[in-house]
């Protein structure tokens, strides 16, 4: 993550909430998290990704057709 948010503003989205916004798979979320694509966090057995990491990550990956 680019800019450096106080704890209590991140929001933190589940791998199927990532998925869905990325429109692809939960496992190739899980890829991107374990290959150390997208940021996240351990909570207990699940994983949760920063908000801004999915949006800078789709900021980034965007590329101009054309």
């Amino acid at each position: 993550m680019n800019v450096k948010a106080p704890l209590d503003e991140v929001r933190f989205l589940t791998v199927a909430e990532v998925a869905t916004i990325m429109r692809v798979s939960k496992m190739t979320v899980y890829r991107m998290v374990h290959s150390g694509v997208l940021p996240a966090i351990r909570v207990g057995r699940s994983y949760r990704v920063p908000e801004r990491a999915v949006h800078d990550y789709l900021r980034e990956a965007f590329v101009e057709a054309g």
